[in-house]
C-alpha cells in the first residue's frame, strides 16, 4: 500500500517548533527563516486539516492534536538518528553516555567503575555529573542515575533502592560546649544545607516534631558531597544520604549523633528513554549496575 508521508521538510519544522514551543528557536535550531518554519508548519496543517499549534504572541502551544503526533514523531526521528549515528559512528554502540549525580559519582560509582571496565573492555563510559535530572528533550544521554518518582510516561524507570536520610557531624561536636544529645540541639550549631534537595532537612526536623530551626544558613552547597566533607572538617551538622556517608562513618571521620533515619524524598531509578531500554548496551549497563547495588552491603539493605 502507497503510504500517505507529508514532507520530511515540514515534519522537521513542526517537531522542532513543538519541541521547543517557538518558532524562532525552531529556525534557529534548522538554520532557516522564521518564516519559513511557520510555512512548513501551515503546509503540514492543511494536509492533515488539523490545527496542531495555538499560536500565541510570543511562543505557541501544542493541540491535543499536535501533542500526539509530535510524541510519535519525535520517537520516529529518534530512530533515524540513532540510526543514521550507528552507520556513521559503528562505535557508537560501544560508547555510553551516563549522567549521574556527583555526590553518587564521586562517592559510590566512580570506586567501582573500574570493575565495569575489566568486564567490558571494549565499552566507554563517558560520565557526565549535573545536580539537576536529565532532560532526554534537550540533551544526548543514553542513561541516568536519578532521585524522584517515576511519573514521565516517555521514561523506563529502573528501580535501584530507597533513599534513607540521617544527621551527621564530626566526632568533636559530641563532646564540645554544645553537645548533641537530641535533635533540638541543632539549634545550637551550624545546619549545613544542600540546595538543590532543601526539602530534606525539613522533613527529617519535621519527622522529629523540631520546629524551630534556622536552615539559611550563611554556607550552602550544590551537593551532599561536599556538605559531607564540610561536616567532617567540624563546620556543622550535614544531613547524609546512605551510601554516600557509609565510609566516613566506618572510619569514624562522621558520627551519627541522633540515630534517626528516615526515608528521603524519593527513591532512587536508572532511568532512560522508554523506546531505548531494550539497547544491547543498556541492557549491559543496568545488569552491571544491579549486580553491584546487590553485592554492595550499604546499598543491598536499601533495597
Amino acid at each position: 500500500m502507497k503510504r500517505r508521508l507529508p514532507s520530511l521538510n515540514s515534519l522537521r519544522a513542526f517537531e522542532a517548533a513543538a519541541r521547543h514551543c517557538n518558532f524562532r528557536d525552531a529556525a534557529d535550531e534548522l538554520s532557516v527563516s522564521h518564516s519559513a518554519i511557520s510555512h512548513q508548519v501551515k503546509f503540514l496543517e492543511d494536509y492533515l486539516s488539523v490545527e496542531l499549534f495555538v499560536r500565541k504572541p510570543r511562543s505557541v502551544e501544542l493541540t491535543k492534536t499536535g501533542h500526539r503526533y509530535y510524541l510519535v514523531l519525535r520517537d520516529v526521528l529518534d530512530r533515524i538518528a540513532d540510526a543514521t549515528n550507528r552507520i556513521l559512528e559503528p562505535h557508537s554502540e560501544h560508547i555510553l553516555t551516563l549522567q549521574v549525580y556527583s555526590t553518587f559519582a564521586v562517592r559510590w560509582l566512580i570506586p567501582r567503575l573500574n570493575g565495569f571496565r575489566k568486564a567490558y573492555p571494549d565499552f566507554q563510559i563517558r560520565l557526565i555529573t549535573s545536580q539537576f535530572d536529565v532532560d532526554f528533550e534537550h540533551e544526548n544521554m543514553d542513561l541516568a542515575v536519578m532521585i524522584g518518582e517515576p511519573t514521565q510516561p516517555d521514561i523506563h524507570y529502573e528501580y535501584l533502592y530507597r533513599s534513607q536520610v540521617f544527621p551527621v557531624c564530626s566526632p568533636e561536636l559530641l563532646s564540645g560546649s554544645r553537645p548533641l544529645n537530641q535533635p533540638a540541639d541543632l539549634i545550637h550549631h551550624r545546619i549545613l544545607q544542600v540546595y538543590p534537595s532543601e526539602k530534606d532537612w525539613a522533613i527529617w526536623l519535621s519527622e522529629q516534631g523540631v520546629t524551630d530551626i534556622n536552615l539559611e544558613s550563611d554556607v550552602q552547597f550544590d551537593s551532599y558531597d561536599h556538605a559531607l566533607d564540610a561536616a567532617a572538617e567540624g563546620e556543622g551538622v550535614a544531613l547524609a544520604m546512605q551510601p554516600f556517608a557509609a565510609r566516613d562513618l566506618r572510619s569514624g571521620v562522621l558520627v551519627e549523633p541522633f540515630r534517626s533515619r528516615i526515608r528521603g524524598n524519593g527513591d532512587w531509578y536508572l532511568v532512560c528513554r522508554k523506546e531505548r531500554f531494550q539497547d544491547r548496551k543498556i541492557i549491559i549497563f543496568r545488569d552491571w549496575l544491579l549486580n553491584e547495588i546487590q553485592s554492595d552491603p550499604d546499598t543491598a539493605e536499601l533495597r
